[in-house]
């Protein structure tokens, strides 16, 4: 059987990645809405309750109102937006943050992709958090460096035009109420929001992920290897994973962390840095903004939902 796929929103970043990843499948028929009628809200009811699953690269407001053009029971939705990823009626969107949650994936009707951002913090911290190693209360920063394609439309249009006198590091949401944050927080299972310095770089895509950690001021404070043991082990049982966990190594630098390593893939690579003696840790997590962030993220909720391979369309 050929399922019947809408993307509403196919004209912007997400939706043109979405599209391209799945313009040689055979078990699907992508439903597509004429140009002119983008913004014909009848039209694009039909096409939403025509759909079998129907994937949102909209406005949040957007969204929410594309959700509620929907009056059948049977479409399935996997919505890009923020509007929904801490709904308790959504499935979130992170297939490989729990052992079992590709398969809440896969059962559920509502799906909420997650952010880009959101992906490195929960990859690194939630498993930590979940063996005990790291209190639910722990004071956490998160930062790091992404293309300009993770600021959205905005920024994107600003680089673009900006050319060659673009900021080649630029820190943004400096007034530390970031979008990202309600779902940052209940994902990792912190009790607080973290502080978040996201970082937007001269190029298009990919990112790089910081959590330090200052373990010292714990009573009973983990060691590097203990960290990633931890984190090691969560990817282990987790099959079809598209998260890899680097050895654990004492070296000062390396080529490894550099954000467009994996660019136009589904993967994420995760790292673990130490200092034993200053009770120092730092996670580090490496993938594409547009690929597992985004687009490649979507194409992999849409195969388990679908009930096919998991890495169906998509590179590691």
């Amino acid at each position: 059987m050929v399922a019947k796929i809408f993307i509403d929103g196919e004209a912007g970043t997400t939706g043109l990645q979405i599209r391209e990843r799945l313009e040689n499948r055979r078990d699907l028929e992508v439903l597509s809405i004429a140009p002119d009628k983008r913004k014909d809200q009848g039209e694009r009811k039909r096409l939403l309750n025509e759909a079998d699953v129907a994937i949102l690269c909209l406005p949040d407001d957007a969204a929410r109102e594309s959700v509620a053009l929907i009056e059948n029971g049977t479409t399935r939705v996997i919505d890009a937006s923020t509007a929904f990823r801490v709904d308790p009626q959504w499935a979130y969107g992170f297939a490989e943050m729990d052992r079992g949650q590709a398969e809440t994936i896969s059962k559920a009707r509502f799906v909420a992709n997650p952010g880009c951002w959101p992906q490195g913090l929960i990859a690194t911290l939630r498993p930590l958090i979940a063996a005990g190693l790291l209190p639910a209360d722990f004071p956490v920063t998160y930062h790091g460096i992404s293309g300009y394609t993770g600021g959205g439309k905005q920024m994107i249009a600003e680089y673009e035009a900006a050319g060659a006198s673009a900021s080649h590091f630029m820190p943004y949401a400096l007034s530390f109420n970031h979008k990202h944050l309600p779902e940052m927080t209940v994902y990792t299972g912190l009790s607080h929001a973290p502080l978040f310095v996201p970082t937007v770089g001269d190029f298009a895509q990919g990112m790089t992920t910081f959590v330090p950690l200052q373990l010292g001021q714990l009573a009973s404070a983990p060691k590097a290897r203990d960290i990633h043991a931890a984190i090691a082990d969560h990817y282990a049982g987790i099959k079809d994973s598209f998260v890899q966990v680097a050895p654990l190594e004492d070296i000062a630098k390396t080529p490894l962390l550099d954000p467009q390593s994996y660019n136009n893939t589904n993967r994420m690579q995760l790292h673990v840095f130490g200092n034993d003696e200053r009770g120092q840790v730092v996670l580090a997590a490496v993938y594409d903004n547009l690929g597992k962030g985004a687009s490649g993220a979507a194409v992999q909720n849409l195969n388990l939902m679908l009930g096919v391979d998991a890495r169906e369309s998509l590179a590691v």
